[in-house]
Protein backbone atom coordinates (compact mmCIF):
# COMPACT_ATOMS: atom_id res chain seq x y z
CA UNK A 1 0.00 0.00 0.00
CA UNK A 2 1.43 3.47 -0.92
CA UNK A 3 2.88 5.64 1.47
CA UNK A 4 4.54 8.96 0.42
CA UNK A 5 5.87 10.62 3.50
CA UNK A 6 6.44 14.59 3.57
CA UNK A 7 7.87 16.04 5.48
CA UNK A 8 9.39 19.51 7.69
CA UNK A 9 11.53 19.94 10.85
CA UNK A 10 8.23 19.73 13.03
CA UNK A 11 5.74 17.98 11.25
CA UNK A 12 5.09 14.95 8.98
CA UNK A 13 2.27 14.45 6.34
CA UNK A 14 1.25 10.74 4.91
CA UNK A 15 -0.51 10.91 1.43
CA UNK A 16 -2.01 7.18 1.14
CA UNK A 17 -4.56 5.01 -0.31
CA UNK A 18 -6.01 4.78 3.73
CA UNK A 19 -5.13 8.38 4.96
CA UNK A 20 -6.94 11.54 4.76
CA UNK A 21 -7.22 13.13 1.59
CA UNK A 22 -4.01 15.57 1.67
CA UNK A 23 -5.09 18.90 0.42
CA UNK A 24 -2.11 21.23 -0.99
CA UNK A 25 -2.79 25.05 -0.94
CA UNK A 26 -1.92 26.52 -4.47
CA UNK A 27 -2.14 30.18 -3.56
CA UNK A 28 1.67 30.70 -3.28
CA UNK A 29 1.78 31.06 -7.25
CA UNK A 30 2.17 34.49 -9.02
CA UNK A 31 0.84 33.52 -12.65
CA UNK A 32 -1.86 36.13 -13.00
CA UNK A 33 -0.97 38.63 -10.28
CA UNK A 34 1.08 41.41 -11.12
CA UNK A 35 1.91 43.06 -7.74
CA UNK A 36 2.89 39.52 -6.46
CA UNK A 37 5.10 39.10 -9.35
CA UNK A 38 6.56 42.47 -8.68
CA UNK A 39 6.89 41.79 -4.62
CA UNK A 40 8.70 38.78 -5.64
CA UNK A 41 11.21 39.95 -7.97
CA UNK A 42 11.73 42.69 -5.85
CA UNK A 43 12.36 39.97 -2.59
CA UNK A 44 9.56 41.42 -0.78
CA UNK A 45 8.21 38.36 0.43
CA UNK A 46 5.29 39.62 2.99
CA UNK A 47 2.35 38.15 1.06
CA UNK A 48 4.04 34.81 0.46
CA UNK A 49 3.86 34.41 4.75
CA UNK A 50 0.56 35.65 4.67
CA UNK A 51 -0.81 32.92 1.92
CA UNK A 52 1.19 30.39 3.77
CA UNK A 53 -0.72 30.98 7.56
CA UNK A 54 -4.14 31.11 5.92
CA UNK A 55 -3.85 28.35 3.83
CA UNK A 56 -2.74 26.54 6.39
CA UNK A 57 -5.59 28.03 8.72
CA UNK A 58 -8.39 27.09 5.97
CA UNK A 59 -6.98 23.26 6.41
CA UNK A 60 -4.22 22.76 3.61
CA UNK A 61 -1.91 19.96 5.08
CA UNK A 62 1.09 20.63 2.47
CA UNK A 63 1.72 24.15 0.38
CA UNK A 64 2.81 24.21 -3.15
CA UNK A 65 5.57 27.16 -3.37
CA UNK A 66 5.97 28.24 -6.91
CA UNK A 67 7.83 31.83 -7.26
CA UNK A 68 8.50 31.41 -10.97
CA UNK A 69 8.18 34.92 -12.34
CA UNK A 70 9.84 35.94 -15.86
CA UNK A 71 13.42 37.66 -16.01
CA UNK A 72 14.03 37.02 -12.22
CA UNK A 73 16.22 35.09 -10.13
CA UNK A 74 13.92 32.15 -9.66
CA UNK A 75 16.89 29.90 -7.63
CA UNK A 76 17.19 32.57 -5.09
CA UNK A 77 13.66 33.64 -4.34
CA UNK A 78 12.83 29.88 -4.42
CA UNK A 79 15.97 29.63 -1.73
CA UNK A 80 15.30 32.44 0.28
CA UNK A 81 11.43 31.94 0.13
CA UNK A 82 11.86 27.99 1.28
CA UNK A 83 14.01 29.40 4.19
CA UNK A 84 11.19 31.64 4.93
CA UNK A 85 8.22 29.47 4.56
CA UNK A 86 9.80 26.98 7.06
CA UNK A 87 10.40 29.67 9.80
CA UNK A 88 6.77 30.36 9.65
CA UNK A 89 4.42 27.43 9.31
CA UNK A 90 4.81 23.84 10.33
CA UNK A 91 3.80 21.98 7.14
CA UNK A 92 5.89 20.63 4.69
CA UNK A 93 6.29 22.20 1.52
CA UNK A 94 6.38 21.34 -2.47
CA UNK A 95 8.78 23.06 -4.44
CA UNK A 96 7.30 23.49 -7.94
CA UNK A 97 9.55 24.75 -10.85
CA UNK A 98 10.24 23.58 -13.84
CA UNK A 99 13.83 25.11 -13.51
CA UNK A 100 16.74 23.42 -12.77
CA UNK A 101 18.67 25.51 -10.87
CA UNK A 102 15.04 26.80 -8.91
CA UNK A 103 14.94 22.65 -7.95
CA UNK A 104 18.19 22.74 -6.93
CA UNK A 105 18.19 25.94 -4.42
CA UNK A 106 15.45 24.62 -3.10
CA UNK A 107 15.98 21.41 -2.15
CA UNK A 108 19.38 22.38 -0.55
CA UNK A 109 17.42 25.34 1.16
CA UNK A 110 14.49 22.63 2.38
CA UNK A 111 15.15 20.92 5.76
CA UNK A 112 13.00 17.84 5.77
CA UNK A 113 11.39 15.71 3.19
CA UNK A 114 9.58 17.76 0.24
CA UNK A 115 7.58 16.93 -2.85
CA UNK A 116 9.29 18.35 -5.98
CA UNK A 117 5.95 19.42 -8.26
CA UNK A 118 7.21 17.90 -10.76
CA UNK A 119 8.59 15.48 -13.55
CA UNK A 120 7.31 14.64 -16.65
CA UNK A 121 7.62 12.28 -19.30
CA UNK A 122 9.77 14.03 -21.69
CA UNK A 123 13.35 13.15 -21.77
CA UNK A 124 14.87 16.04 -20.71
CA UNK A 125 12.57 16.26 -17.63
CA UNK A 126 13.40 12.85 -16.81
CA UNK A 127 17.38 13.27 -17.09
CA UNK A 128 17.26 16.16 -15.14
CA UNK A 129 14.27 15.69 -12.42
CA UNK A 130 14.69 12.39 -11.32
CA UNK A 131 18.80 12.57 -9.96
CA UNK A 132 17.72 15.05 -7.99
CA UNK A 133 14.92 13.51 -6.43
CA UNK A 134 17.12 9.90 -6.08
CA UNK A 135 20.03 12.71 -4.55
CA UNK A 136 17.92 13.94 -1.99
CA UNK A 137 15.74 10.73 -1.48
CA UNK A 138 12.16 13.26 -1.78
CA UNK A 139 9.22 12.57 -3.85
CA UNK A 140 7.64 14.01 -6.79
CA UNK A 141 4.99 14.63 -8.72
CA UNK A 142 4.63 12.98 -12.14
CA UNK A 143 2.80 14.73 -14.69
CA UNK A 144 1.02 12.13 -17.66
CA UNK A 145 2.77 14.00 -20.93
CA UNK A 146 5.65 13.19 -22.71
CA UNK A 147 7.78 14.60 -25.82
CA UNK A 148 4.49 14.74 -27.97
CA UNK A 149 2.19 16.74 -25.57
CA UNK A 150 -0.96 16.04 -23.40
CA UNK A 151 -3.12 12.82 -24.82
CA UNK A 152 -6.90 13.34 -24.47
CA UNK A 153 -6.70 9.23 -24.66
CA UNK A 154 -6.63 8.20 -20.67
CA UNK A 155 -5.30 4.71 -21.58
CA UNK A 156 -2.08 7.11 -23.39
CA UNK A 157 -1.71 9.29 -19.95
CA UNK A 158 -1.25 5.48 -18.19
CA UNK A 159 1.45 4.52 -20.64
CA UNK A 160 3.10 7.57 -19.83
CA UNK A 161 2.63 7.44 -16.27
CA UNK A 162 3.66 4.19 -16.41
CA UNK A 163 6.96 4.69 -17.82
CA UNK A 164 7.62 7.66 -15.31
CA UNK A 165 7.31 5.12 -12.73
CA UNK A 166 10.19 2.73 -14.80
CA UNK A 167 12.50 5.19 -14.92
CA UNK A 168 11.83 6.35 -10.96
CA UNK A 169 13.04 3.10 -10.48
CA UNK A 170 15.96 2.86 -12.67
CA UNK A 171 17.49 5.74 -10.41
CA UNK A 172 16.19 3.88 -7.39
CA UNK A 173 12.73 5.92 -6.78
CA UNK A 174 10.59 3.61 -5.08
CA UNK A 175 7.05 3.93 -6.76
CA UNK A 176 5.47 5.32 -3.16
CA UNK A 177 7.54 8.23 -3.84
CA UNK A 178 6.04 9.03 -7.23
CA UNK A 179 3.01 10.65 -7.44
CA UNK A 180 1.29 10.69 -10.46
CA UNK A 181 -0.65 13.56 -12.00
CA UNK A 182 -3.19 12.15 -14.60
CA UNK A 183 -3.84 15.82 -16.04
CA UNK A 184 -7.38 16.57 -14.98
CA UNK A 185 -9.19 17.99 -19.22
CA UNK A 186 -11.64 20.96 -18.63
CA UNK A 187 -14.90 19.54 -19.02
CA UNK A 188 -16.31 22.60 -20.86
CA UNK A 189 -14.08 21.56 -23.75
CA UNK A 190 -14.66 17.72 -23.30
CA UNK A 191 -17.28 16.39 -21.90
CA UNK A 192 -15.87 13.16 -20.48
CA UNK A 193 -13.14 14.59 -18.89
CA UNK A 194 -14.49 13.95 -15.59
CA UNK A 195 -15.64 10.39 -16.28
CA UNK A 196 -12.16 9.91 -17.90
CA UNK A 197 -9.60 11.06 -14.79
CA UNK A 198 -12.05 8.49 -12.33
CA UNK A 199 -11.30 5.89 -14.66
CA UNK A 200 -7.60 6.46 -15.16
CA UNK A 201 -6.81 7.51 -11.39
CA UNK A 202 -8.48 3.79 -10.69
CA UNK A 203 -5.99 2.08 -12.73
CA UNK A 204 -3.10 4.23 -11.39
CA UNK A 205 -4.01 2.78 -7.83
CA UNK A 206 -5.14 -0.60 -8.79
CA UNK A 207 -1.83 -1.48 -11.38
CA UNK A 208 0.62 0.76 -10.58
CA UNK A 209 0.01 1.18 -6.96
CA UNK A 210 0.62 4.76 -7.04
CA UNK A 211 -0.81 7.74 -5.29
CA UNK A 212 -2.20 10.67 -7.36
CA UNK A 213 -2.73 14.13 -7.50
CA UNK A 214 -4.05 16.58 -9.44
CA UNK A 215 -4.54 20.49 -10.22
CA UNK A 216 -8.22 20.47 -9.35
CA UNK A 217 -9.78 23.65 -10.48
CA UNK A 218 -8.66 22.51 -14.31
CA UNK A 219 -11.86 20.71 -14.40
CA UNK A 220 -13.86 23.81 -14.35
CA UNK A 221 -12.03 26.08 -16.49
CA UNK A 222 -14.03 28.46 -18.18
CA UNK A 223 -17.22 27.63 -16.67
CA UNK A 224 -19.69 29.80 -14.39
CA UNK A 225 -20.28 29.31 -10.77
CA UNK A 226 -16.32 27.02 -10.24
CA UNK A 227 -16.42 26.56 -6.98
CA UNK A 228 -19.95 24.61 -6.94
CA UNK A 229 -17.83 22.11 -9.70
CA UNK A 230 -14.80 21.46 -7.38
CA UNK A 231 -16.82 21.00 -4.67
CA UNK A 232 -18.65 17.82 -6.36
CA UNK A 233 -15.38 17.17 -8.22
CA UNK A 234 -12.95 16.43 -5.43
CA UNK A 235 -15.35 13.61 -3.49
CA UNK A 236 -15.94 11.68 -6.58
CA UNK A 237 -11.85 11.97 -6.86
CA UNK A 238 -11.65 10.56 -3.37
CA UNK A 239 -14.18 7.64 -4.46
CA UNK A 240 -12.11 6.52 -7.60
CA UNK A 241 -8.94 6.50 -5.16
CA UNK A 242 -7.17 10.01 -5.50
CA UNK A 243 -4.95 10.59 -2.24
CA UNK A 244 -4.11 14.52 -2.65
CA UNK A 245 -4.34 17.05 -4.68
CA UNK A 246 -3.42 20.65 -5.24
CA UNK A 247 -6.22 22.87 -4.77
CA UNK A 248 -8.01 26.69 -3.32
CA UNK A 249 -8.71 25.70 -0.09
CA UNK A 250 -10.43 29.30 -0.13
CA UNK A 251 -13.36 27.65 -2.27
CA UNK A 252 -16.65 27.75 0.14
CA UNK A 253 -17.73 24.35 1.01
CA UNK A 254 -14.58 22.49 -0.24
CA UNK A 255 -13.11 22.24 2.68
CA UNK A 256 -15.80 20.41 4.46
CA UNK A 257 -16.88 18.27 1.37
CA UNK A 258 -13.62 16.98 1.64
CA UNK A 259 -13.46 15.92 4.74
CA UNK A 260 -17.03 14.04 4.35
CA UNK A 261 -15.48 12.54 1.17
CA UNK A 262 -12.76 10.83 3.70
CA UNK A 263 -15.68 10.13 6.62
CA UNK A 264 -17.89 8.22 3.73
CA UNK A 265 -14.53 6.65 2.52
CA UNK A 266 -13.45 5.15 5.38
CA UNK A 267 -10.73 7.38 5.96
CA UNK A 268 -11.43 8.75 9.16
CA UNK A 269 -11.80 6.35 12.15
CA UNK A 270 -14.48 6.84 14.16
CA UNK A 271 -15.40 9.80 12.19
CA UNK A 272 -12.92 11.75 14.98
CA UNK A 273 -12.12 14.79 11.97
CA UNK A 274 -15.83 15.23 11.14
CA UNK A 275 -16.91 15.39 14.61
CA UNK A 276 -14.00 17.38 15.73
CA UNK A 277 -13.94 20.04 12.48
CA UNK A 278 -17.92 20.23 13.47
CA UNK A 279 -18.19 20.95 17.12
CA UNK A 280 -19.87 23.33 18.48
CA UNK A 281 -17.85 25.91 19.82
CA UNK A 282 -18.38 27.37 23.49
CA UNK A 283 -20.38 29.66 23.83
CA UNK A 284 -19.06 33.05 25.52
CA UNK A 285 -17.96 32.20 29.37
CA UNK A 286 -19.15 28.25 28.59
CA UNK A 287 -15.85 25.76 29.28
CA UNK A 288 -15.19 23.32 26.93
CA UNK A 289 -18.33 20.47 28.17
CA UNK A 290 -21.16 22.98 27.79
CA UNK A 291 -20.84 24.03 31.84
CA UNK A 292 -20.28 27.68 32.10
CA UNK A 293 -17.57 29.29 34.59
CA UNK A 294 -18.28 30.15 38.48
CA UNK A 295 -21.36 29.85 40.30
CA UNK A 296 -22.98 26.65 41.95
CA UNK A 297 -22.33 22.80 40.48
CA UNK A 298 -25.89 21.07 40.17
CA UNK A 299 -25.72 17.59 41.64
CA UNK A 300 -27.62 14.31 40.17
CA UNK A 301 -30.70 15.24 41.80
CA UNK A 302 -30.72 18.73 40.33
CA UNK A 303 -30.11 20.85 43.31
CA UNK A 304 -27.11 23.00 43.83
CA UNK A 305 -24.24 21.93 45.91
CA UNK A 306 -22.40 24.54 47.95
CA UNK A 307 -18.64 24.61 46.80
Amino acid sequence: MARTVLSSPTQEVIIGFDQPFVMIGERINPTNRPKFSKELKDGNYWRVVKEAKRQVEAGAQVLDVNVGVPLSDEAKIMSEVIALLQTEVQCPLVIDSSVKPALESGLEAYQGRPLVNSVTGEEESLEFVLPLIAKHDCAVVAISNDDTGISEDPDVRFEVAKRIVERAADHGIKAEDVVVDPLVMPVGAINSAGRDVFRLVRRLREELGVNTTCGASNVAFGLPNRHTVHNAFLPMLQAAGMTSAILNVYDEGLVPAIKAGDMLAGNDPDCANWINANRPKPAPGEAVGGRRGGGRRVGRGGRGRRG
